[in-house]
């Protein structure tokens, strides 16, 4: 199972290709990618630099071009995709129809991934892209169990990659509008969820508070840990009780189930995390590395231990399992 990794910066590159990955993706320092944050991604000297070196390695860079353009200003997105396939990108990833049918004219020889963005969580969503834009490989939502993943891959002509670590977005992929509706920057559109420029601390009372957007995501007594102020991982009060109504504040880590999302037929295995740091990707690279090595043999996976690593230090395997149900 190819291992795919995040990379926000060079160095998160180098890091992640010297711990064992093999294949990186990430994207240029635009609105045209969904982690478009400050501080983060490529800049088009760097982006071409990055993938002479992974393949200079045998390794491979995936460019995330998964946002959906504002009207008038495709231009932007079309460059982006042209610049990609220019500097000899391994894949493009796309989720928007009219990016992909613009990508599959102009580069017919690129090869196109389709983002989680897209949301393609069955059999015939996932054909309709193949067949109409030539779809190598779909990034598979999360919200899919192992079973139905399995039930899936058996109807479907191209390659399958699904998460498995990292941060875990409870929404339908590329349907969430929380974040917008907040801040007026939208996760799908400006590739920003939950900006740090709409997020404001404060302390009274004994109590630290998180907002963002003006909105109180969370409050905590002082000294407690506070999560991110994140709108579906925030703690609200509905009908006299009050909690995560949507989803708690830890990350997804499917380490115990990937032998069983390779019995369903999955591809790739990819990990969260554009934002983190360069010590991140290469502690959970190298653990991922051992427990793909691990499959087939006769000796179990090996434990990850990457709590520590995850949000609010705690974990969920998400709707793999589907435990509310």
């Amino acid at each position: 199972m190819e291992l795919v990794c995040p990379a926000g910066t060079p160095a998160a590159l180098r890091a992640a290709l010297e711990a064992g990955a093999d294949a990186v993706y990430c994207g240029f320092a635009d609105e045209t990618n969904a982690r478009n944050f400050p501080g983060l991604n490529f800049s088009r000297p760097e982006l071409a630099a990055a993938i002479d070196l992974a393949h200079a390695r045998g390794k491979k860079v995936l460019v995330a071009i998964n946002t959906f353009p504002r009207a008038g200003a495709e231009p932007m997105w079309h460059r982006a995709i042209a610049d990609a396939a220019r500097f000899g990108a391994d894949a493009i990833i796309l989720a928007d129809p009219g990016l992909l049918a613009h990508a599959a004219d102009r580069h017919p020889d690129q090869r196109l991934h389709l983002s989680v963005q897209a949301a393609a969580a069955n059999a015939d969503a996932i054909n309709l892209y193949a067949r109409e834009f030539g779809v190598r490989r779909v990034v598979l939502p999360r919200v899919l169990s192992v079973e139905e993943i399995a039930a899936i891959t058996p109807e479907i002509s191209v390659e399958t990659e699904a998460f498995v670590f990292g941060g875990l977005c409870v929404m339908a992929e590329g349907r969430c509008s929380l974040s917008s509706y907040a801040t007026g920057q939208s996760p799908n559109m400006n590739g920003v969820c939950s900006p740090a420029s709409h997020v404001a601390y404060d302390s009274a009372g004994g109590q630290q508070s998180a907002r963002l957007g003006g909105y109180l995501i969370h409050q905590r007594p002082q000294g407690a840990t506070m999560p991110y102020p994140t709108l579906c991982k925030g703690c609200f009060t509905s009908r006299g009780e009050t909690g995560h109504i949507f989803e708690d504040p830890v990350s997804l880590d499917a380490s115990r189930l990937v032998p069983a999302l390779a019995r369903a037929g999955v591809t790739a295995l990819k990990i969260e995390g554009r934002q983190r740091s360069r010590a991140y990707v290469a502690e959970v690279v190298r653990a991922f590395r051992a427990v793909v090595a691990a499959i087939g043999s006769d000796t179990p996976p090996p434990a990850a231990a990457l709590a520590r690593l995850a949000e609010g230090q705690a974990a969920t395997t998400g709707a793999y399992a589907k435990t509310w149900r």
